[in-house]
């Protein structure tokens, strides 16, 4: 699916606004949800979709480790305050994404928590090797600097990729990268008007694959094409919910 036709999917959401007010909080309540769940899963929570709703509603889930429900939690609050962030209109900035890694490790890592790494790592299973510890805070700030000045010619949807991808390849944390990484691409998709995207857990290999191949040959439509097709199943949501499916 190209952004041309992502837009005019778009548009035609946006003929329909305002939308119903039930319409919106189902589509909210779902979009939570499966974005909680999905984000999870793809680090490893064993958690189902129906165990995560009720870690979600308060209620402990028998044989699951804390750190399951935990990461439920953390990983509701952290959408939460994304919320909060585009609502407000506050311009991302290193202490918007320490503030939301912050949220995803609470009681989980609170050591690390919202602090760049001090040693290097290796992303299991990956051709990329994220850079140097010593250069994080340079590349979070040249990241950064980019998004302020340079990524304004650019596509929204293309812009979100962009970030997704370097803030992944920087992998700036110890812990908790790829989930902090999935909210900032749906922060950006958010605030430029689209629905927000639930990367399946189903398609994991090929999420990592897309993130390798633009970390290693610098080809990015793998992930661009992977994130288009999330949209169109996100636009698919808001039809059914509307009764236009």
């Amino acid at each position: 699916m190209t952004l041309h036709e992502i837009d005019a999917l778009k548009q035609r959401l946006d003929g329909l606004r305002p939308l119903p007010p039930e319409a919106v909080r189902n589509l909210r309540e779902e979009l939570v949800l499966n974005w909680t769940y999905h984000s999870n899963a793809i680090e490893g929570n064993t958690l189902t979709l129906l165990e995560t709703k009720v870690v979600l509603e308060g209620i402990t889930v028998g044989g699951k480790l804390l750190r399951e429900h935990v990461e439920a939690v953390n990983h509701r609050d952290a959408i939460h305050y994304m919320e909060d962030v585009v609502h407000k209109e506050e311009p991302l900035s290193e202490w918007q994404i320490r503030s939301l890694h912050r949220l995803v490790l609470k009681h989980i890592d609170d050591a690390n928590a919202g602090v760049y790494r001090k040693t290097n790592v290796i992303i299991a299973g990956a051709r990329h090797v994220p850079p140097d510890t010593l250069h994080v805070p340079e590349r979070m700030a040249a990241l950064m600097r980019w998004y302020g000045e340079g990524s304004a010619p650019l596509h929204p949807i293309m812009r979100a990729v962009r970030l997704h991808v370097d803030f992944v390849g920087i992998h700036p944390f110890v812990d908790g990268n790829g989930r902090t990484a999935r909210l900032l691409l749906n922060l950006e998709l958010i605030k430029a008007g689209y629905p927000a995207v639930v990367l399946p857990v189903q398609r994991r290999l090929a999420y990592y694959e897309a993130l390798d191949a633009a970390h290693v040959e610098g080809d990015i439509a793998p992930f661009l094409d992977l994130v288009a097709e999330c949209l169109r199943e996100a636009f698919a949501r808001y039809w059914y919910v509307l009764g236009l499916a």
